[in-house]
Parts: structure tokens; sequence; C-alpha cells
């Protein structure tokens, strides 16, 4: 190999070298990419967006919901209410759970874990966060001890005053069930109350079943809106008798 030769490949090599390390110093270039449809598919993916798409609208992959569409198994998270109108949410929201001990104690094992820091867990306001801060509610005292399920819910969903929003840490299912649980703390007897409110609670409903007319079943009395247990046939046992 002669010497000019060697020169000259010494030279190309350190040309190629200085070329290399220019580009890997550049921020804007990626180099050579290697079979680039392995990386950036061609079919249109919904989560991927590489250049317009000519199909939809706005140019994107991914379709947007149509107006006013709730996702599945979501209906629940809306309720069409305000956030500062807690007056309609107490008028309006209605507990779809019964009050029994299973629900309530669900409620307080969730009361326990995502209120008490603040609410302290008689209610009373003197969680550490509470005993801190200052001004968190006794739910026994004032007007407090009178809020009902919907209003409930619904400061649990949206926050009032510094409670912030929690809508997002707790379902609605939940959600009714801690309300459940703070009606019981109502009582100011903390945690023992449960049993006490389950009682009131029994007592109401029955009194309502009594007075309230929609509430009442027929009782050995014909009813218009009653078909027979017999069709066309009449009922052997009373057929013909008011009583």
């Amino acid at each position: 190999m002669t010497h000019s030769l060697k020169i000259s490949l010494q030279a190309s090599a350190v040309l190629l070298a200085s070329v290399f390390i220019t580009a890997c110093n550049r921020a804007d270039d990626t180099g050579l990419e290697y079979a680039p449809e392995m990386y950036d598919p061609i079919p249109y993916e919904p989560l991927k967006q590489l250049n317009a798409n000519k199909v939809n609208p706005m140019g994107l992959n991914q379709r947007v919901p149509a107006v006013g569409t709730v996702p599945r198994g979501k209906m629940d998270y809306y309720t069409h209410i305000g956030k500062d109108d807690v007056e309609t949410a107490e008028r309006v929201l209605k507990n779809p759970f019964a009050y029994t001990k299973a629900n309530l104690e669900e409620g307080k094992v969730l009361y326990t874990r995502i209120c008490s820091q603040c609410h302290g867990e008689n209610g009373d306001g003197q969680g550490p966060v509470g005993l801190k801060f200052k001004g968190v509610p006794n739910y026994s005292a004032g007007a407090y001890k009178n809020m009902n399920d919907g209003h409930i819910y619904h400061v649990i969903q949206w926050g009032r005053n510094r409670m912030m929003p929690h809508g997002s840490i707790v379902n609605p299912k939940e959600r009714w069930k801690i309300a459940m649980y703070v009606r019981a703390l109502q009582l100011g007897k903390g945690p023992d109350g449960v049993a006490d409110f389950l009682g009131a609670q029994a007592v109401a409903q029955d009194s309502s079943q009594m007075t309230d007319r929609a509430n009442q079943s027929p009782v050995l009395e014909a009813q218009a809106d009653k078909a027979s247990s017999l069709p066309g046939q009449g009922d052997g046992a009373r057929n013909g008798t008011a009583n």
C-alpha cells in the first residue's frame, strides 16, 4: 500500500467520524431509521397521531364522543346539578340504597378512610386536620344535623368552602353510603349511634307506610288495578266480599 493511499484512507476515516459526531450532536437529527413502518403503523391508531387524518373530522384519529352522551356505566356520575347548587341537590337527589347495617358498615369504612382526617371519627370536626386548620363543622350541631342524603352526596362530589371535591376519589355508590354514615353521626353519638339510627329509620319507614296511601297494599279488598290470581274464574276464597 502506497503512502498516498494510506493518507487518503486516514483522511476518509476522519471525515466519516466527524460526520457521525456532528449528526449525533444535532438535536433535530434523528438519524437513519430502518423499516419505519415497524415504528409508525400505516393503519390509523386512535391513541397515536402522526399526520392529519383525511377521513375523520378535525383530522384526528381519535373520534370525540357525540355531544351530550355519557360513557357506558357512568350514568350515575352525572347529576346535571351545578356544583354550587346544593339546594337543588338536597331537594332532588334521593338515596337509592336502603338503610341497612351492611350499607352503614361500608359507609363507616369509607368515611374512616377518606373523611375522618378532617371531620373526626365522631363527626365532630376534631380530626387531625380539623384540629390544625379549624372551621371543620360538627355534624350534630346547628344546621349540619339536618343535612339530608342529597345535600351530603353533593358536597362529597363537588366540595364546599374549603373542602375540596372528592368526586374523583369515591364513586356514586360509595358517596351514598358515606352519606348514610354521616346521617348516623348527626345523632352526636359517634360510631355508637349507628344502631340507634337504624332503629329510628325503621320506625320512620313503618310510619310512612301506614300514612302514605301510595305505599299501602290492598288487604282482602277488591282493587281496580289488581288482577285476579285466577283470571276469568275469580278468587274462590273471597269472591264477592269486601273483607
